[in-house]
């Protein structure tokens, strides 16, 4: 039996049902049988008003009677136990315990539910007591000897706890709930309400110190009906990119690679990766695993030329534009400066890569003076 559960009313005789004492009909001279004695028939006298009268209120009576007996007899023998049972209240009734109750007395209650998320049991023999003290009898227990009550409840656990105190942050002292989340002190707090109350958290009395980041509130439900008051510590989220797969050596990251995620700007390292999309399109420097925070020198843009690679050699001026072959001698990636070799002329020229095997050269400025008087003796002197 659940310590907490007991009936919550005595158990009564219905006060409908009522046992009438008919007087027993004898002979007489007190025995019950006599003699057969014929004797001449009596004359018949008319029945008086009042013998009447009786005789019409006994049959009433025992049409009453009747009436109410019936269908409580036929009623009681369905009455059947429940099994296990959840109760969405304070109080369990009759109809909460056995099924095919009669309608009047279904919300009788019995016991008391156990509290807010908890199980409790009561035993067979006492549902049984309370059941006959109400004049129902036959009752099918099934075998069972104890049913268990659990005692349904709304669970508000840690996510909407945090969330309901993040707004009153906002609310109360500005901060962006995106670029914060809350370590709460101990294991994580669940807030336990009424099935039937409805609508969303709210944090009261919310108190924040700027310098230890520590935050208080009583976390509430309705009008304080449900309520509960949690305190932790407020920590700074950093935007980092998180790797959704694995990339080998080389391999350059693609569209869906990467995600945006917020962690704790403790955790990660100072040059983690702030972008997701910024990351599209360069290529591994190692073998990162899926959920790496990416960090700045994690990836790079991919080479655009390499080593002994033929390449389109560019010489452009106001007044000149030429291309030739050439021969890079070095590796290098957007924007980076290599070495090549005009094939023409032999000469080593430095280049700065402007795309896939494509590098521009550019005059220096008394070149460009010089190209600009005379563009043909700038194009003979390049080759």
């Amino acid at each position: 039996m659940y310590a907490g559960m007991h009936p919550a009313h005595p158990a009564h005789p219905d006060p409908d049902f009522e046992t009438l004492d008919l007087p027993r009909i004898g002979m007489a001279d007190g025995s019950d049988i006599s003699p057969i004695i014929r004797r001449p028939r009596p004359r018949v006298s008319p029945l008086g008003s009042a013998v009447i009268l009786r005789a019409v209120l006994a049959f009433l009576t025992f049409a009453v009677l009747g009436a109410l007996a019936i269908p409580a007899m036929a009623q009681a023998e369905g009455l059947r136990l429940r099994g296990d049972v959840t109760a969405r209240g304070d109080i369990l009734t009759l109809a909460d315990l056995v099924e095919g109750v009669p309608e009047r007395l279904a919300a009788r209650p019995l016991f008391r539910a156990p509290t807010l998320g908890a199980t409790g049991t009561i035993q067979t023999r006492r549902i049984l007591d309370a059941a006959a003290a109400l004049g129902l009898a036959n009752l099918e227990t099934g075998g069972r000897l104890q049913i268990a009550v659990q005692r349904a409840a709304r669970r508000l656990g840690p996510p909407e706890i945090e969330a309901a105190l993040k707004r009153g942050l906002e609310t109360s002292y500005g901060l962006d709930p995106r670029s914060v989340t809350i370590r709460f002190d101990g294991d994580g707090p669940t807030l336990l309400a009424p099935v039937d109350l409805e609508g969303q958290a709210a944090a009261l009395d919310v108190t924040y110190d700027l310098r230890s980041r520590r935050v208080a509130g009583l976390v509430s439900l309705g009008e304080r009906q449900a309520s509960l008051r949690v305190s932790g510590v407020v920590v700074e989220l950093r935007e980092v990119a998180v790797l959704t797969r694995t990339l080998n050596r080389g391999e350059p990251v693609k569209e869906g690679d990467v995600v945006a995620e917020r962690r704790p700007r403790e955790t990660v390292a100072s040059d983690a990766q702030g972008s997701a999309t910024a990351v599209i399109g360069e290529v591994a420097q190692n073998t990162l695993t899926a959920g790496t925070v990416l960090r700045m020198t994690d990836t790079a843009p991919p080479e655009l030329v390499a080593r002994g690679e033929n390449v389109t050699i560019v010489y452009e001026t106001p007044n000149v534009s030429l291309s030739m072959r050439g021969l890079s001698n070095d590796s290098g990636r957007m924007g980076a400066v290599v070495n090549v070799v005009n094939v023409a002329s032999k000469k080593i020229l430095q280049a700065t890569v402007i795309g896939p095997g494509r590098v521009s050269v550019s005059p220096s400025p008394a070149a460009q003076q010089a190209a600009g008087a005379a563009p043909v003796q700038a194009t003979a002197s390049l080759r």
